[in-house]
């Protein structure tokens, strides 16, 4: 799978929004998370899993900024994220599909930040971009 050149330029020019909330739209989306999904929250035993937290709002923080590490290597979205993907394949051990769920709720998140911005063919591009990511980050278990 891979993105069209209208499909980079949807995802770059939204990121240049989401950017500008990354924390807020982390800690969101992971908040999202863990309410709709609570079996996720298994893997953060150490966490102060209250809204807004410091922990929450720093771990989103981290997950917007790996998404952005992807925007920005859109080319090699493999090597940039080849890191995380052994983090969480050898060490965290985190469920893969943990990731598909974690997308959707980034993806509920910027529509509600952005629901102008989030057309059709914004959802679109950026359902297939995360779906790239979930893969990349789920390789490494095969």
């Amino acid at each position: 799978m891979s993105l069209t050149k209208s499909e980079r330029t949807v995802i770059m020019s939204m990121w240049g929004k989401i950017s500008t909330q990354a924390d807020a739209i982390g800690t969101e989306a992971l908040e999202r998370l863990f309410a709709s999904y609570p079996q996720t929250k298994t893997y953060f035993p150490h966490f102060d899993l209250h809204p807004g937290s410091a922990q929450l709002r720093l771990h989103g923080s981290k997950v917007v900024a790996a998404v952005g590490e992807a925007v920005k290597s859109i080319d090699n979205i493999a090597g940039a994220l080849s890191k995380l993907s052994e983090l969480h394949a050898y060490v965290l051990r985190v469920d893969p599909v943990n990731f598909k769920l974690l997308s959707h709720c980034l993806l509920v998140t910027v529509a509600s930040h952005f629901p102008a911005d989030f057309t059709a063919d914004a959802h679109a591009a950026w359902d297939k971009f995360l779906s790239i990511v979930s893969n990349v980050l789920t390789e490494k278990y095969r």
